[in-house]
């Protein structure tokens, strides 16, 4: 293999590890605000506040079957999706980087924007599996499931195959996608952005520090989530009540039976769980990647 070669798989295996690391971050420090989500967008009726639906979640089903439900399919979910994200984004970043002719350091904000949105589409396919069965998992108690306390995610994987073949585990991926895709352009465009505003001069956007890779972070999550919202409401609702609606259709049937705002029912949790959490997957990505080629450089 060739020098260039080399380097390049040193990448990705950095990248995927990184992202890896990243999305555990991720759950274990926002699953509990996802569950509360998910119960919201699906059921609010029934989940009208945050609050709310958190007392009555740890009530009735107690925190560890209740708030972190789906905690399984969650971490696969989120190993998968930001280790093929990471992975992908990197590779569509050296893409970008030979169309223009440009050192990786020079991509602008405007360029990892649509790296990342590009990297999404190939995530997709990874995540909506295991996100289907999470929703669903999250939402046992509304949908009054029989024998609900003893569903697993091994056993909603076998019914689903079942009852509708493996194109049941990919209900609600356009959705996905429609989702994915732009949220990963504000995503990306919005951590980077934020990162060249936050770098002092004589700096670069991997000396600004812990804090501001934090703030970078959580603006990034927080763009990904308001300018994506509706759709995921539309998604969860189709991948946990089995709607055999479009995405297009849903959303206004939403909109005219229950009104707009029910399109960002839930959204208050999210962006609650979503700047602490996308703050500790940057952090944990950039240190992660910066302590491995440490470790690859001294060997």
């Amino acid at each position: 293999m060739t020098s260039s070669g080399t380097n390049h798989l040193k990448d990705g295996l950095i990248d995927l590890t990184s992202g890896s690391l990243g999305g555990i971050a991720v759950v274990y420090v926002g699953q509990p605000l996802d569950t509360v989500k998910v119960k919201m967008q699906t059921f609010p009726l029934v989940n009208e506040s945050m609050m709310q639906c958190m007392k009555k979640t740890i009530k009735t089903e107690g925190v560890i079957k209740g708030l972190y439900a789906g905690t399984v399919p969650a971490l696969v979910c989120n190993v998968a999706e930001n280790s093929i994200l990471f992975l992908s984004y990197g590779i569509c970043q050296k893409i970008i980087q030979k169309i223009n002719n440009n050192s990786f350091k020079q991509l602008t904000t405007l360029e990892n924007a649509c790296a990342g949105s590009m990297a999404s589409f190939v995530a997709s396919l990874a995540i909506c599996p295991t996100e289907l069965i999470k929703c669903k998992l999250q939402a046992l108690y509304e949908t009054k499931s029989e024998g609900a306390s003893k569903i697993g995610p091994m056993n909603l994987v076998r019914g689903i195959l079942q009852q509708e073949g493996i194109l049941g585990l990919y209900r609600g991926f356009i959705p996905t996608i429609a989702r994915e895709m732009p949220g990963y352009f504000f995503f990306f465009g919005g951590y980077e952005g934020c990162r060249q505003l936050l770098t002092s001069q004589g700096q670069t956007k991997d000396e600004i520090g812990l804090w501001k890779t934090m703030t970078a972070g959580g603006v990034g999550g927080a763009l990904f989530w308001t300018s994506t919202y509706p759709i995921d409401v539309a998604k969860s609702r189709i991948q946990v009540n089995n709607n055999g609606d479009s995405l297009i259709r849903l959303i206004v049937k939403i909109s005219k039976v229950e009104g707009l705002s029910a399109l960002y029912h839930g959204l208050t949790p999210t962006l609650v769980r979503t700047i602490p959490a996308t703050a500790a997957l940057f952090v944990t990505y950039e240190y992660s990647k910066k302590f491995l080629y440490y470790i690859f450089s001294e060997q």
